[in-house]
């Protein structure tokens, strides 16, 4: 499903010409605004919604569907995200699939797409959504969801003499996917990142920053065992969650004094990040998720005390949103955190209107950069009194 970049029936017109037979075009999934009856981007979600329901409905429970996508518009990517989960489908992991040879239009055309996202997503078992309406909005129904979600995630990756990091395994990530399971069924997400992080190292076997269910553990330790170097997944910084979840993943390893942290800070921050994003200050990102030890190193704190600065990290995030919420037309300029917090104190509230008069404000690419944001706004939308 790629949009406006192929027209597909326009490519058999001539094949069509010949045998004098004409294809009913009135439920093809594209953008073209050039036919008789324009087909806009809200045409094509809704297309793209129908076909994806078909598709979840003659999919057994617990299997899985791959899409691969290319487009150079942020606006079809999130139609196409935004459709995926609406219907029920979990995402499991996106990738970027690399054909080498590139066809003419890539090779000559500036701003063609060059490579293709590939997307895998999941039916969820009937066993886990029976248990999860039961506990709902619950701690339970939290870890319930991220029991089943390990179970889908590939054990270990690499080709023969080489172990890759499954990024889907990594603390953040699970916590996303953890959040865009309620929220897409509109039931309060019950736990905080810190608690979440928290439980995690409590409830699951964690090998190389990576959670794994009890009876994973022997698998990878095996594919461990045959190679000497892990090769780590790229974990860039794009915006203030992904610089704390790098920050926490260097402090892991050992606790390190501001002047080491900052040059190797700086040396990831330098590939760009959206002209959007209000980053807050190195020292600022250190003092609101980490402690320093008597020799002045930063730490990763224990989870009991991970709990109380997120407490006070939130509320300062939460003042901040009030400030986005109190203003008028667009944001040009913001703490893609402030705007996670704020609505998700919004949703636990089922205050809908609120998500949705800020989300308005934000530019699309904010949407694709933090898909809890695009959770968030796509169902308030959707459950918000007209």
């Amino acid at each position: 499903p790629f949009g406006h970049n192929k027209y597909y029936s326009d490519l058999a017109l001539l094949n069509e010409s010949w045998h004098r037979v004409r294809e009913n075009t009135d439920q093809e999934a594209i953008v073209n605004e050039s036919k008789v009856v324009p087909r806009t981007l809200p045409e094509y979600q809704s297309l793209m919604g129908a076909c994806f329901a078909e598709l979840y409905r003659v999919l057994k429970p617990g299997r899985w569907m791959t899409v691969e996508f290319s487009n150079s518009q942020s606006a079809v990517w999130l139609a196409i995200q935004e459709s995926l989960s609406n219907v029920g489908f979990v995402v499991a992991d996106t990738r970027i699939f690399d054909k080498k040879q590139g066809t003419f239009q890539q090779l000559v055309a500036k701003n063609a797409v060059k490579r293709d996202l590939i997307i895998s997503a999941y039916k969820p078992s009937s066993e886990t959504e029976e248990r999860f309406s039961l506990v709902a909005g619950t701690v339970d129904g939290a870890w319930e969801f991220v029991r089943e979600h390990l179970s889908h995630l590939a054990v270990s990756e690499g080709v023969r003499g080489e172990v890759r990091v499954v990024r889907e395994r990594m603390a953040d990530r699970l916590y996303d996917r953890m959040v865009a399971y309620h929220v897409h069924r509109g039931v309060t997400v019950p736990l905080t990142a810190a608690e979440f992080y928290s439980g995690l190292e409590q409830r699951f076997p964690v090998r190389d920053d990576m959670y794994f269910l009890s009876e994973q553990v022997e698998g990878y330790e095996r594919h461990r065992m045959t190679v000497k170097d892990l090769i780590q997944a790229e974990l860039f910084i794009t915006n203030e969650q992904s610089a704390v979840q790098w920050l926490r993943q260097l402090l892991k390893r050992k606790p390190r004094p501001y002047a080491e942290i900052q040059p190797v800070f700086f040396g990831e921050l330098q590939a760009g990040l959206p002209e959007w994003e209000a980053l807050p200050e190195l020292r600022a990102l250190l003092d609101e998720s980490f402690l320093q030890d008597g020799a002045g190193r930063w730490y990763v704190p224990d989870p009991k005390k991970s709990e109380d600065l997120e407490k006070l990290r939130t509320r300062s995030l939460l003042k901040e949103f009030e400030a986005y919420r109190e203003g008028k037309g667009r944001l040009d300029r913001f703490r893609s955190e402030a705007v996670r917090a704020g609505f998700k104190e919004a949703w636990a509230r089922r205050d809908f209107a609120i998500i949705v008069a800020v989300g308005k404000r934000l530019p699309d690419d904010a949407f694709v950069e933090d898909e809890a944001l695009l959770y968030y706004y796509d169902n308030a939308r959707r459950l918000a009194p007209s």
